[in-house]
């Protein structure tokens, strides 16, 4: 069983991989296009749309489920590479697991990272304003020699 999960996870990487490519999308387009150039040979007959339909139907119901485990993986990785770069920060540990929270819980996470941030904000805009201003630097005096340069030319 999971050597099938690793054929069919390869298998799905690699169909994702090409379905996204724009040699399938000119392809599919071009595939359109024939169908209804041939429309008026077939006398617009209900199997002619029978085909289009049938055969979209088809393709993207298998591809929900080919797209959808590449996919699933994909995140899957991004949340582990996450998880690592918490764990080796200065982050806090208590985001790690999150992607797991129902949406109530995430909504309120959501809320006090946003309210943390303000926070955050206004201490910077405190102490930016705080700081002291430097002070304009005093015209330099030239020196002798170099107004007499400048004289000349």
């Amino acid at each position: 069983m999971a050597t099938m999960r690793h054929v069919f996870a390869r298998f799905a990487t690699k169909v994702s991989e090409w379905a996204g490519k724009p040699v399938i999308f000119v392809l599919a387009l071009v595939s359109v296009i024939i169908w209804a150039a041939t429309g008026p040979i077939f006398d617009y007959s209900e199997t002619w749309q029978l085909v289009i339909n049938t055969g979209t139907t088809i393709i993207t119901f298998l591809m929900v489920f080919v797209l959808q485990n590449a996919q699933t993986r994909d995140t899957r990785a991004i949340q582990a590479k996450l998880d690592e770069i918490i764990l080796t920060s200065h982050a806090e540990n208590r985001f790690i697991g999150i992607e797991n929270l129902d949406e109530e819980d995430l909504e309120h996470l959501d809320r006090l990272v946003a309210k943390a941030a303000k926070g955050v904000r206004e201490t910077q805009r405190t102490e930016a304003s705080d700081a002291p201003k430097p002070k304009p630097e005093a015209k330099k005096r030239r020196a002798p020699a170099a107004a007499a340069t400048r004289k000349r030319k």
